[in-house]
């Protein structure tokens, strides 16, 4: 009896040892990459139909998506790197790119472009490719363009004060002179509907024909008190001083909320943005919208601010091929096409911009075709380490108090500019 119980119990064993080797024997042979992300819940669903319709023809890899919060994005991915925990793959802005390569943490993807006959580079957006280079190496590659050159506007604001809808090719004189049509106010003078906001000031600095720094790759000094770029930062202060089309910052404050609630509330006609904002538009049921490109400077000139994104792998990898396949997955023509259908992103591969699934596409908005153009005249933030430092702690205090009206852009650029300048000269303040 002892006997058959031992053997019922080894013969057991012996059952449920092959039943765990056949689960690791799943995994066996699988190599994980690592891929830190950050992004909302829609893009890391998106990611993950991506990874599992590309997994079948990639047994070999087990693709893993760590996700970050923005905020401690650059720290913790620095801090791993340091600690031998890094992962294989980053997801990096035409920005956060900067931070980390001036950091000597890419691996540079040129070798496996040219060896690799299923991929090309020439598909791209030259502008983002370009960001992305870096003497003779390519180092990161792209999966989103995001030029700052949307002016959503309610159509039916435009139709009620019988107004025309603007055209790409207006200019700033045009949308003032709409936006003071649009502007609405009470019996007592109090303004209940704006005519126009914009977050992005750099565009009329670039449409006037003026430049953040010197120079974009190799900066060492700030361009912002030349006439070109005060005239522009004036302009804008004049948009909500002078003309009153557009909401201050203590105006917003009282309102008691953002400017993208005051559009989709109908409070706001026209809103200066990127296509970023169209998911949460497409919610609006009370009135229709589009998009008008970002109107030309009074010389005609055209630029427009930039984001962008893409996939990066880090020096550290220890599987640098297979991480390939994997960034060749994630900013591959599927999860473009997707992004593109949800509107979260400009695909930065040109044939699918151009396609269906973005130019061509009958979602709203139904103008964004419009944004390929744009991308022949956008204009990226300096690339250097201390950019971010400079803009966030320097640039944009001070600008809150000149949109405000408590200083002249003569003055805020005089208190930014001393210290801006040695941290671009890498000079200790």
């Amino acid at each position: 009896m002892i006997k058959r119980c031992l053997a019922f119990i080894l013969s057991s064993l012996l059952l449920f040892g092959a039943g765990c080797s056949s689960k690791r024997g799943d995994e066996a042979g699988k190599t994980t990459i690592k891929v830190s992300i950050w992004g909302t819940p829609e893009e890391i669903d998106i990611l993950n139909k991506v990874i599992k319709e590309w997994q079948p023809t990639h047994q070999n890899i087990k693709v893993k998506l760590e996700h970050t919060a923005y905020s401690s994005y650059i720290s913790k991915i620095l801090t791993r790197i340091a600690g031998g925990a890094a992962p294989d793959i980053v997801f990096a802005t035409v920005d956060t790119f900067v931070d980390f390569y001036t950091k000597d943490a890419f691996l540079n993807l040129k070798p496996f472009i040219e060896k690799d006959p299923d991929f090309s580079i020439n598909d791209f957006f030259p502008s983002i490719v370009n960001r992305f280079s870096v003497k003779d190496g390519i180092y990161c590659i792209p999966r989103d363009v995001a030029p700052f050159a949307c002016v959503y506007y309610n159509k039916d604001l435009f139709e009620a004060s019988e107004i025309p809808y603007p055209k790409d090719s207006w200019d700033w004189a045009e949308m003032l002179k709409t936006a003071q049509q649009l502007t609405q106010t009470d019996e007592s003078g109090r303004i209940t509907q704006y005519g126009f906001y914009t977050w992005a000031w750099m565009n009329f600095v670039y449409s006037n024909g003026g430049k953040l720094v010197n120079n974009v790759r190799n900066p060492t000094s700030l361009s912002l008190d030349k006439p070109e770029a005060i005239d522009a930062l004036q302009f804008i202060v004049d948009l909500s001083s002078k003309y009153k089309v557009s909401p201050s910052q203590s105006a917003l404050r009282n309102l008691g909320m953002g400017t993208q609630q005051l559009f989709m509330t109908g409070k706001l006609a026209m809103y200066g943005s990127g296509i970023w904002e169209t998911p949460v538009f497409r919610k609006i049921t009370s009135f229709d919208w589009d998009v008008a490109m970002f109107p030309k400077g009074p010389k005609g000139k055209r630029a427009f601010g930039t984001g962008g994104s893409g996939y990066c792998i880090l020096k550290t990898s220890k599987h640098p091929e297979l991480a390939w396949e994997v960034v060749k997955c994630l900013s591959g023509g599927l999860g473009q096409k997707i992004m593109a259908e949800e509107g979260l992103a400009q695909p930065a591969n040109t044939k699918i911009s151009e396609g269906p699934f973005w130019a061509m596409s009958e979602r709203a908005p139904l103008n964004k075709k419009m944004l390929n153009k744009a991308m022949d005249h956008v204009r990226y933030f300096p690339f250097h380490e201390n950019w971010r430092r400079i803009n966030d702690s320097m640039i944009g205090p001070e600008f809150d108090l000149m949109f405000n009206g408590q200083l002249s852009p003569e003055e805020a650029i005089a208190n930014i500019k001393p210290e801006a300048d040695k941290l671009l000269r890498r000079e200790e303040i």
